[in-house]
């Protein structure tokens, strides 16, 4: 059954809080293992932690949430594990669009969707299309998505513009080049979070991050609560304080 969520107090001014919160949801695979689990049944547990992160930026009035759920690299991954995380995204997509829709949360996506399985393409559309006037979190699934592919993307569609006429080479900016990412409209990226320790981008959001504060959590993902959202954005608003 869906649930209304409350607004909550966020941990900082709201002038101080994060635009756009992205997440690398890294440690399903050590968790698992550190537990005696097979590797699935980490990326099972870490649900729970998609969606209390979901509804706590939604509760505090976070602008956009993008969740690296499944990158270009992924497919590399056993056939039987890619099959499972696909079984796994079409079933969020099913059961949670209806508490999204009433708490006003707009579901996009960014990377080749195109290539996702016909039946998950399905789920994903419908959820887009059934929350597409709602105008709280945005919440973006970056699924078959790699930064490399995106800019080159991006390049490719400049060149376009400039092919037709509709842009002058020496007029090609930053701006440009932002119009022609997948994360045209958002708004820009202030904070980037990676859980279980790493400190690597991992072919994520690299435009886009060039100005973002970078949190690494030493939680795996599985573990990781709005606790350690809250910590990130208690953080993250501090540095911008002493820089000011």
């Amino acid at each position: 059954m869906a649930t209304k969520w409350p607004t909550l107090q966020p941990p900082v001014p709201r002038e101080m809080l994060p635009r756009h919160i992205a997440v690398i949801m890294d440690g399903n695979g050590r968790w698992a293992k550190g537990k005696g689990f097979v590797r699935v049944r980490g990326h099972e547990a870490g649900v729970e932690a998609v969606r209390d992160s979901v509804r706590y930026c939604g509760q505090i009035h976070v602008r956009a949430l993008t969740l690296y759920a499944f990158s270009t690299e992924n497919w590399k991954r056993p056939r039987r594990e890619v099959e499972y995380l696909m079984r796994m995204l079409k079933k969020y997509l099913i059961e949670e669009l209806e508490e999204l829709h009433l708490n006003g949360v707009r579901l996009t996506s960014i990377g080749s969707t195109h290539e996702l399985p016909a039946d998950v393409r399905a789920e994903l559309c419908k959820a887009q299309d059934h929350t597409a006037r709602n105008t709280g979190l945005n919440l973006c699934l970056a699924l078959n998505y790699g930064a490399q592919d995106e800019l080159a993307g991006a390049a490719r569609k400049v060149a376009a513009q400039v092919a037709a006429g509709e842009l002058s080479a020496n007029s090609i900016n930053a701006d440009a080049v932002t119009a022609a990412l997948h994360t045209a409209g958002m708004p820009e990226l202030d904070l980037l979070i990676r859980t279980a320790g790493e400190r690597r981008l991992s072919n994520f959001l690299l435009w886009q991050a060039s100005g973002a504060e970078f949190h690494v959590e030493d939680a795996c993902w599985p573990d990781f609560r709005r606790a350690h959202l809250k910590r990130a954005i208690e953080a993250f608003a501090e540095r911008r304080l002493a820089e000011a």
